[in-house]
């Protein structure tokens, strides 16, 4: 956005005009003396381009003979035309500026598209008009230049995970540069971070291999504990064979009482059971019908 140039009659220098020419007429016509008209035209004139108005947010600098004498505004004020001039009119609230560091490399030489928004504001308008010739234009190509400086000292993971972070480190970057010049930046925000699809797609295998290793790990984790349980339970068997017993008969128990079912169990594991044989093994399987 150009800062914008008061050379254009504002209403209320137009409504002066309007009136000093009515006067004028009206006073030509009671008199019949055309000076009044003539006195009309050359006051209306002269308000036309001496009365200026500038709005809340903005402030005008005025030059006498080309040199600064001072910020105008806002509200309305005069100038002697000629003599003085308005160059341009600066407005001081927070502006956004769309910044895009295209194909720039990080640290670990991947080219990498940044779009960033750099919300900034001129606190001094006499600085911003002196010192720089068109102080828009300088913001983005700063903000540009600083991001393209702060992409390449950082590795790729750094720009995906660490925006915030970055926006920071351009934020002071910028506000140091800008200060000078009567302005400020107030915060940058990393808005998007492309990178190339080959790459995206390269990422995407190394997160889903890292998963596949994670799982992996975690049920050879449960292998283990499970294995531990059992060791531990064996040897709390074989230091209690009724315990042995009583584990046995459950396992049995869970394995018949679905009604119609039907388990094979060697004669030789009956009677270590102590079951009393076939006789009880049928026994158990008639409770269940």
């Amino acid at each position: 956005m150009i800062p914008r140039i008061s050379t254009q009659p504002n209403p209320v220098a137009i409504t002066a005009f309007v009136i000093c020419i009515s006067a004028g007429g009206i006073g030509t016509a009671l008199t019949e003396r055309p000076a009044y008209v003539i006195v009309g035209s050359l006051v209306g004139l002269y308000l036309l381009f001496a009365i200026k108005v500038v709005r809340q947010w903005e402030k005008a600098i005025k030059l006498r003979f080309g040199r600064y004498v001072g910020l105008l505004g806002p509200g309305v004020f005069m100038i002697v035309p000629v003599i003085e001039t308005l160059s341009q009119i600066v407005d001081q609230r927070v502006r956004v500026a769309n910044v895009s560091a295209e194909t720039s490399l990080t640290r670990d030489t991947v080219p990498v598209n940044v779009d960033a928004i750099v919300f900034w504001m001129v606190w001094n308008a006499e600085k911003a008009i002196l010192e720089v010739e068109n102080y828009n234009d300088a913001i983005n190509m700063s903000a540009q230049t600083a991001l393209r400086e702060s992409i390449g000292r950082h590795d790729l993971h750094q720009a995906l995970s660490e925006r915030e972070m970055l926006g920071q480190e351009l934020q002071k970057i910028l506000d140091q540069k800008t200060t000078p010049w009567g302005i400020t930046v107030q915060s940058v925000e990393i808005r998007d971070v492309q990178i190339p699809p080959a790459l995206q797609d390269a990422m995407s295998r190394e997160a889903q291999a890292e998963r596949e290793r994670r799982a992996r790990v975690i049920l050879g984790t449960a292998e283990t504990e499970i294995a531990d349980k059992f060791a531990s339970a064996a040897a709390t068997y074989k230091n209690d064979p009724v315990a042995l017993h009583l584990r046995a008969m459950n396992m049995l128990y869970e394995a018949i009482k679905e009604r119609g079912s039907m388990v094979i169990v060697p004669s030789s594991a009956v009677e270590t059971m102590g079951l009393g044989g076939n006789l009880a093994a049928i026994a158990l399987a008639n409770k269940q019908k």
